[in-house]
């Protein structure tokens, strides 16, 4: 029987499950899951589903991984959003227009 193929990059993903997430994140992240946590707990409970909880879930999976591979990046993410917010768009971005284009190309490259 052969050995299971193991995915290096796979082991950078943590379980979206609170304590995995918890444990993959650096101190002032996991303060802000909590805090995220507590509140999706809350309106889980009046709402009874588990949508909310599901996404704060893969957010903070995804938001762990990124950390791993480049700690530090959601912060400068979270700066980067702020200065794009204060003058009013991205002076590095493309236009919409573009974006789109790049898809279809994209596509077509299929």
């Amino acid at each position: 029987m052969a050995a299971p193929h193991h995915d290096p990059a796979h082991q950078l993903v943590p379980a979206a499950e609170p304590e995995a997430l918890r444990a993959a994140l650096p101190p002032p992240l996991r303060e802000e899951f909590d805090s995220e946590w507590e509140s999706v707990l809350e309106d889980a409970k009046k709402s009874h589903t588990l949508v909310d909880i599901h996404a704060l879930l893969n957010k903070w999976q995804h938001t762990a991984a990124m950390e791993f591979r480049d700690p530090g990046s959601y912060q400068r993410m979270l700066d980067k959003a702020a200065r794009i917010l204060e003058q009013g768009g991205n002076p590095h971005g493309g236009t919409l227009e573009d974006m789109l284009a790049h898809i279809e190309r994209r596509r077509r490259a299929l």
